[in-house]
């Protein structure tokens, strides 16, 4: 079937919805502490039945991000609960991945909240496909960008189905595609090649290119009003503070102090590797960068914690990349 054709019959089921999902349980104090616990959250509005009363919920309430947690199948691949579809939201994808659309990485995903939900009520979700953008090509390969939208419900005890209230909305969005560089079949008796990949570069504009000269250099360069002084990074055409244009460049000291990270897991996408530790780095100067962290397990990072910059060389030296090392407090 020409492409033309399977994206038609694709492109027409964008806007269908697709069944109710059940959650196993009520919202319910036991499963909220296990998950702040998990989390390492605190709040005692979820977790101090006492306090709670106090104040304008009246009870214990759910931490937002849990919405999803609560309509998940469990441990086991597909045990959703009674009442349940079983139509499949990600049916596209399947036909996608048969006509050599295999790969697939997860871009974005938004969660948003109407209300906060509270212990006894009962919730389920439906999804929505909601658009397939046109072809795309990039570094992974080419393909196509799939969103879908779940929307979550709370159930009204005995009502129609119009009483039901939507509580929250989680947009998922992924890129469908066929990778650029496939490894050819293997000779008999042949040793398999090993694919070298190469990090990607980044973007460079007449704003950034200082900074990327810099960093090829060993100097960690932050962007400076010359008018009023202010230091600003990401780098910017204009001033932030009084919107002068005129700007020149200070070197940092390369210390600073980790304001908040991520470890990466998944996907994972060579050349990197994984666990993958990223900072959000609060320079000495004032200003904050994100930046790979090297030489800390991931374990062992913590906000705070005191770090130092490190330029390393990718590539066979094409590209630098500013990387922080943590040291002594």
């Amino acid at each position: 079937m020409a492409e033309q054709e399977w994206m038609s019959e694709v492109r027409a089921k964008v806007g269908r919805e697709y069944g109710r999902v059940y959650a196993w349980d009520e919202v319910n104090a036991p499963m909220i502490r296990q998950w702040c616990e998990v989390m390492g959250v605190d709040n005692p509005l979820y977790l101090d039945a006492d306090y709670a009363a106090t104040t304008e919920f009246g009870g214990i309430v759910a931490p937002p991000a849990m919405l999803q947690a609560w309509c998940l199948e469990g441990l086991h691949m597909n045990n959703y609960a009674p009442g349940s579809t079983d139509e499949n939201p990600y049916e596209v994808l399947k036909i996608m991945e048969a006509h050599g659309y295999p790969s697939v990485v997860a871009v974005n995903s938004d969660l948003s909240f109407e209300r906060y939900v509270t212990l006894g009520e009962k919730l389920y979700y439906t999804t929505r496909l909601d658009a397939i953008g046109e072809e795309k090509t990039t570094a992974l390969g080419t393909g196509y960008f799939v969103t879908l939208i779940m929307s979550f419900f709370s159930q009204k005890p005995g009502g129609d189905e119009g009483d039901d209230e939507r509580v929250g909305q989680l947009l998922f969005r992924v890129f469908k595609f066929r990778p650029a560089n496939v490894p050819k079949p293997v000779e008999k008796g042949a040793a398999p090649a090993v694919p070298k990949f190469k990090r990607p570069k980044p973007g460079v504009s007449d704003d950034t290119r200082f900074f990327w000269e810099g960093a090829a250099a060993g100097k960690l360069l932050i962007q400076r009003c010359t008018r009023c002084g202010t230091l600003r990074h990401p780098p910017a055409p204009v001033c932030i503070k009084c919107h002068s244009f005129d700007w020149d460049t200070v070197e940092a000291s390369g210390k600073g102090s980790i304001y908040s990270f991520v470890v990466m897991h998944y996907p994972e996408v060579p050349p990197f590797e994984h666990p993958n530790p990223i900072g959000l780095i609060e320079l000495d100067e004032g200003v904050r960068l994100i930046a790979g962290l090297v030489g800390v397990k991931r374990d062992e990072v913590k906000i705070g914690q005191r770090v130092q910059v490190e330029f390393q060389s990718f590539d066979d030296g094409e590209l630098t990349l500013p990387m922080f090392r943590p040291v002594a407090a």
